[in-house]
């Protein structure tokens, strides 16, 4: 079988067509910037008020940047569709990776359609469509979201991310897989790494280590942050010198060397041995006792302040937190989950609680600074008045009154954790060595980079893109929060 080109047959026609849009998309663009700064320019220094040439240059360059950004982006359609029609390899690389990602492109579409279809219902998340910026973000993130979960269901590997294939030791894109046998994927799409193994199906598969660790840390960092960041806040005295003393602490460590010292094999092993038995209570196990407590803690108090008055309904939700959460902390905090439904691997959690731990302060000082301000609203003045609980009036009317903050700065912050997750998988830490997690596997290319750049290159490309969707994502959320 014949190695695949990067576009196959279908480049023949379409390459110069394309070739030609994007220098006519890039002149079109300079030149707008260009007659752009020159009439502002003009207007700065007293130039004439009414339009001069250059305007009309600058209006009618606007006017034809948008229909090549439309012809530019139907032609990448017809790049990546094209493989849905034409026979295998005839749309190259290009159109085979788009039709192992059909199904992410469906749940794309149908997501946008429904979205900006009851966007006016759907709060804040609504108007997210309103922005250009938070658009494209929400579309990079979700592109990265329902590719973790299709490649759960096995709808978008080719290969086995573990397996290696003899022969196909640092090939090149494209590269028919030697030895294939009925039933299996023809070529390595994007290659093979220095282990033989296909980089495309551990590019993709990393993408559910990414996802999974990065937003779930962050959202128990948040607890944590939440919980101690409302009561220092609102109360003020003593408790917030001790909280804001312990969290200063933490982040006067640089957070790269933090996370080195707590993910290191020799912290790790090290522990508090329990008199009298042979058990020894392990660092990874100790944070993670501690610092999952939080989330259960949390949600016993919120349940309790919102019914209080309400004891049958009260009694219910907090026995059902207790009973679940409880459940959920004994398997991830203590690995004693008696149905062993709820396990965390040794590496992962200490990533787990070093992320939470990390990020916890930061946090902690954003929610406290945001109490401070929003205290001295009216409406929590009149909680008070109406013999409202402290935390009743901390959960249920401060808290929604940052959440516009809050949500962008979970957003930066799953940006932060995943770049952080990279870093340790790079330099080996934490997460096991064949691990398809992005960091690893650049890690693994960077050895053979000058000659063989495509298994670092491509992870390093995806966690790129993940963390400006998550940024850009940021903004959008940051522009249309400040408009309410």
């Amino acid at each position: 079988m014949e190695p695949l080109t990067w576009t196959g047959a279908l480049g023949t026609f379409l390459n110069p067509i394309f070739t030609v849009t994007l220098l006519s998309l890039a002149l079109a663009v300079v030149g707008y910037l260009v007659l752009n700064f020159i009439e502002n320019a003009q207007l700065a220094f007293g130039g004439p008020t009414s339009p001069p040439q250059q305007m009309q240059n600058s209006a009618v360059l606007l006017t034809t940047i948008l229909p090549l950004v439309v012809l530019t982006l139907l032609l990448t359609a017809i790049y990546l569709l094209a493989g849905i029609v034409l026979p295998y390899g005839a749309a190259g690389i290009v159109g085979e990776l788009g039709v192992r990602m059909l199904p992410v492109w469906i749940a794309l579409a149908a997501t946008f359609y429904l979205s900006i279809t009851y966007k006016r219902r759907l709060g804040l998340y609504g108007k997210l469509f309103d922005s250009p910026i938070g658009m494209i973000g929400f579309m990079i993130v979700m592109f990265w979201v329902f590719t973790a979960i299709f490649v759960e269901m096995n709808l978008i590997l080719t290969h086995d991310p573990l397996a290696q294939v003899s022969g196909m030791k640092n090939k090149l894109p494209g590269t028919p897989l030697r030895g294939a046998e009925d039933g299996d994927y023809a070529h390595y799409l994007l290659g093979g790494d220095n282990l033989a193994r296909d980089v495309f199906s551990r590019v993709v598969k990393g993408s559910q280590v990414v996802l999974i660790i990065a937003p779930a840390a962050t959202l128990f960092a948040f607890m944590v942050g939440i919980t101690l960041g409302l009561p220092a806040g609102y109360f003020g005295g003593k408790l917030d010198t001790v909280i804001s003393f312990m969290a200063n602490l933490v982040l006067a460590f640089p957070v790269i060397l933090l996370f080195f010292l707590l993910v290191t094999p020799e912290i790790r092993a090290a522990g508090i041995q329990i008199p009298g038995t042979d058990y020894i209570w392990r660092v990874p196990t100790i944070l993670a006792s501690i610092l999952f407590l939080f989330p259960l803690v949390f949600f016993v108090v919120l349940f309790d302040s919102r019914y209080f008055t309400e004891p049958a309904k009260r009694n219910l939700y907090v026995g059902l937190t207790v009973l679940i959460g409880g459940y959920i902390y004994l398997g991830m905090a203590w690995d004693a989950d008696p149905f062993g439904i709820i396990s965390i691997d040794g590496g992962v959690l200490i990533v787990f609680v070093s992320v939470v731990f990390v990020n916890s302060p930061t946090v902690f000082r954003i929610v406290r600074g945001l109490v401070l301000d929003i205290k001295t609203r009216d409406y929590v003045a009149a909680g008070q008045t109406r013999g409202e609980g402290p935390w009743y009036i901390m959960l249920w009317e401060i808290l929604p009154n940052a959440r516009g903050p809050l949500i962008v700065d979970f957003c930066l912050r799953i940006g932060y954790t995943t770049i952080l997750l990279g870093t340790l998988g790079f330099f080996g830490l934490g997460l096991s060595s064949e691990s398809p997690d992005w960091g690893t596997t650049i890690n693994s290319g960077r050895r053979l980079l000058s000659v063989f750049p495509h298994p670092a290159i491509v992870p390093a490309i995806a966690l790129m893109s993940l963390v400006l969707g998550l940024n850009l994502l940021a903004d959008g959320l940051r522009e249309e929060s400040l408009k309410d």
